[in-house]
């Protein structure tokens, strides 16, 4: 018999947890859960204990959520395989999952069948994606552009285009001159994923601080960050 791939299931909900297991190794017969997690954290402490091909990951988890957690285990095993699993289509947590490392991003309500032939896919070495999240993620990388371009009557700088909904909202934060941790309670995730987005902000904008970030984005009207 081939080697099965080797599971790793990670969710905060421990019923959906037993209940994806169940299901996988019913009709799935060349894949085996090896081990389960209930957060971010517990998932890497996972993987240094068993031989994993795949990831099943959710998204929003305490501790240590679901995107902080794939570049924590892309860093560290390279080899391993992310899929997120999750119910939300936000398109920011799309982009920052698939820059952190994940393989594909697949939404909760999909079939069985089709989930374990995405498994199958990704260990293949395909990169997958739930087809309504593609579309959101399409429409909204256009609908960016021309609202900015409606709101000031001319172009604004290449970095601005590269700035997800979430980013925006997190600049627009800074201005009001709010701390990370009051950001993450205003926009309900953790302290250490505004981090995070911050420091992916720092990047586009190719500036080192926050005093230099703010000195950039006041040259653009507050209303673009809305």
């Amino acid at each position: 018999m081939n080697k099965r791939i080797q599971l790793l299931l990670v969710d905060d909900q421990y019923l959906f947890l037993e209940s994806l297991k169940i299901v996988i190794e019913n009709i799935a017969p060349d894949m085996y859960v090896a081990a389960t997690a209930i957060n971010g954290e517990d998932a890497v402490k996972k993987l240094s204990e068993f031989p994993i091909d795949i990831v099943l990951m959710d998204v929003r988890m305490p501790v240590v959520d679901g995107v902080t957690a794939t570049r924590m285990i892309h860093n560290l095993y390279q080899s391993v395989r992310i899929i997120m699993l999750t119910t939300f289509e936000d398109d920011d947590y799309v982009r920052e999952a698939m820059r952190n490392g994940a393989s594909g991003y697949l939404l909760k309500n999909i079939a069985p069948k089709m989930l374990v032939s995405a498994v199958r896919a990704v260990y293949d070495g395909s990169i997958l994606m739930d087809p309504g999240i593609a579309g959101n993620l399409m429409q909204s990388l256009y609908s960016n552009k021309e609202s900015a371009e409606r709101i000031t009557g001319e172009k604004l700088p290449d970095w601005f285009y590269e700035l997800s909904p979430r980013e925006k909202t997190i600049i627009k934060n800074i201005l009001l001159g709010k701390s990370n941790k009051e950001i993450a309670a205003d926009i309900h995730i953790g302290e250490q994923t505004v981090r995070n987005y911050i420091s992916n902000i720092y990047a586009k904008l190719c500036v080192p601080d926050r005093r230099a970030l703010l000195v950039c984005v006041r040259q653009i009207p507050a209303s673009c960050f809305s």
